[in-house]
């Protein structure tokens, strides 16, 4: 499945939005459960799913997630969210939700504006591309999954 830059830029200002109106704060009403990032967003194929119904290549997130943990049971809880290397997977086991908010809430801002400022015809058919993690000089190699193209990364390299 591919997505374009635009489509993308919107699921990730939607989720923005999601977690600046406490959408992944633990409930009120259930205060010893809270939603998982991403994996309970609207922007999720399977949201509201006991089990995955779509696989999670067919999900945008997928082209931020490194090779490695595309065969994750939750590959989007494997995005380097910062220049350490936080992951949601990371952030959440260290147990801090605020930590957790505020690294994923500056992921998603870079993110949304780097994409934004990216020339549209930048693309030169490549199927591998260099991003740069989170807007930091930190180089990270994403590759679109299996059977997807992209058409919408290019060489982010800022000196």
């Amino acid at each position: 499945m591919t997505f374009d830059k635009n489509e993308i830029i919107d699921n990730l200002k939607l989720e923005l939005e999601v977690l600046e109106k406490g959408g992944y704060a633990p409930s009120v009403v259930e205060p010893h459960w809270a939603p998982r990032v991403f994996r309970d967003s609207v922007s999720c194929p399977n949201l509201g799913l006991d089990f995955k119904v779509e696989p999670c290549s067919n999900c945008y997130l997928t082209y931020f997630v490194p090779t490695e943990h595309r065969d994750k049971e939750t590959p989007c809880h494997h995005i380097p969210l910062n220049e350490r290397g936080d992951t949601v997977a990371s952030l959440s086991q260290a147990g801090d939700n605020k930590l957790l908010q505020s690294t994923l809430r500056s992921w998603l801002q870079k993110t949304i504006f780097r994409l934004a400022e990216e020339p549209e015809d930048s693309n030169s058919g490549k199927e591998e591309h260099l991003l740069l993690s989170s807007g930091d000089r930190r180089p990270c190699l994403l590759q679109p999954a299996e059977g997807q193209t992209s058409s919408f990364y290019s060489a982010a390299r800022r000196g």
